[in-house]
């Protein structure tokens, strides 16, 4: 059963670059600073990124930029449920992008440990979280062609229980699910862990990807689109940066 998302955070705000090169100099700027400002006030800023290949670029701008990266602790919005050397994890990018010069004074996160079930990996990512005791600075969130965010897929397994879950990170079966390909387990970040977050930022490229964007927010069907709810959840407008 489909259920409509109602907005409650403002309406969201579109940034759109004329190339690529553009779009990721731009995102990683405004991403910066809403960590500078958190640092400012914070002893700490936590920053919650998603993987694939898209936002790297935005990444590899980002571990440029002229932070406290001492104070940052980096930590996922979903992860496969993969060893830590797999091709297919995030936490495997994160740790290339931000290994060298001063990024590499952030603490990561990993959400999955090699040694851990899956359950036990996600009540440590939801106790770390916790035990951190701030609100993230910034999540950042990509969106596939099928309308899904984080690991939140439609026709998911558990779907509508991770998007009134309570818990920060929980557990969800994407088996069936074709844009999961062949890691269906995986860990996702829920409503309930960016809805207090101080930006939240959702990066996509080409025509095709803002046709279904714009699509989902009109019709606002979040079990159809999941990336609904990363706009409409929050106290602070989704910030959509898109290049052609």
């Amino acid at each position: 059963m489909s259920t409509v998302q109602t907005l409650h955070a403002p309406a969201p705000l579109w940034h759109v670059h004329a190339d690529a090169a553009a779009w990721a100099e731009a995102a990683a700027a405004q991403i910066t600073q809403q960590l500078h400002r958190d640092l400012h006030t914070q002893p700490q800023a936590l920053l919650l990124l998603s993987g694939g290949s898209t936002p790297e670029p935005v990444y590899r701008a980002l571990a440029a930029q002229s932070l406290d990266w001492s104070r940052l602790v980096v930590a996922l919005v979903d992860e496969r449920f993969v060893p830590p050397d797999s091709p297919g994890s995030n936490g495997r990018l994160l740790r290339a992008v931000f290994a060298h010069g001063p990024a590499a004074a952030a603490t990561l996160w990993p959400l999955v440990d090699a040694d851990l079930p899956l359950d036990a990996c996600v009540a440590r990512g939801n106790a770390r979280i916790a035990e951190l005791g701030l609100a993230p600075s910034a999540v950042v969130f990509g969106m596939g062609e099928d309308g899904h965010t984080a690991s939140l897929f439609p026709g998911a397994a558990g779907l509508d229980a991770a998007l009134h879950a309570s818990a920060r990170y929980v557990a969800i079966d994407a088996s069936g699910c074709p844009v999961a390909g062949d890691y269906p387990q995986r860990i996702t970040l829920t409503p309930a862990g960016w809805r207090a977050a101080h930006a939240r930022f959702l990066l996509i490229r080409g025509e095709r990807k803002r046709a279904v964007l714009q699509h989902a927010l009109v019709l606002g069907e979040v079990s159809l689109s999941p990336v609904v709810a990363a706009a409409a959840d929050g106290a602070v407008p989704l910030h959509i940066h898109w290049n052609p």
